[in-house]
């Protein structure tokens, strides 16, 4: 139901129970007490200025999804598609032999993947709060990469997995 059907339905209810009490109103004189009780000068004003129902009513954020800078691709495709599982959601290269710019994806989690300066810097940290990371730490163990073979460390607020890609940035998985 819009603002104004909202305030349509309050001079409604506003005559009714002013009918009960012996208070005869008209609708046009019920829809001007609104009007003047939601802060308008009067109906006309009001029905002009209600928020529409798509209004935001207040901020809202999506997931974020952390850009990340590479500087290889075939090795960016090695560890985050072939050792870390994830699937790509997009590639996007403005022409043939420009930047590439990646988006991957895996049970949740959304990164960006950048060859383009400026996106991001190496040396990146993402903390990633997630459930089962003895099944991660598992399925990352049986693949035997040859750059990492990373374990499971316990700290006083949970359990840390650590992970490093081939450009310095690091993506900790962690589990309260």
């Amino acid at each position: 139901m819009s603002s104004i059907e909202k305030a349509k339905q309050m001079a409604k209810s506003l005559r009714a129970s002013l009918e009960a009490r012996n208070h005869e109103v008209s609708h046009s004189t019920a829809l001007e007490l609104v009007a003047r009780q939601l802060g308008y000068k009067d109906w006309n004003t009001a029905a002009a200025l209600l928020p529409p129902d798509n209004a935001p009513t207040a901020i809202t954020f999506d997931r974020p999804v952390p850009i990340l800078r590479m500087f290889d691709e075939t090795k960016a495709r090695e560890f985050y598609l072939g050792f870390l599982g994830f699937g790509v959601e997009f590639e996007h290269r403005f022409e043939a032999d420009l930047p590439l710019y990646l988006g991957i994806s895996r049970n949740g989690l959304h990164l960006h993947l950048s060859e383009h300066h400026g996106d991001a810097s190496p040396g990146s940290t993402v903390f990633v709060p997630m459930r089962n990371i003895e099944l991660l730490r598992d399925e990352l163990l049986g693949k035997r990469y040859g750059y990492g073979r990373p374990d499971i460390v316990r700290q006083g607020w949970g359990l840390v997995l650590e992970v490093h890609d081939p450009f310095g940035n690091r993506i900790r998985f962690c589990q309260s």
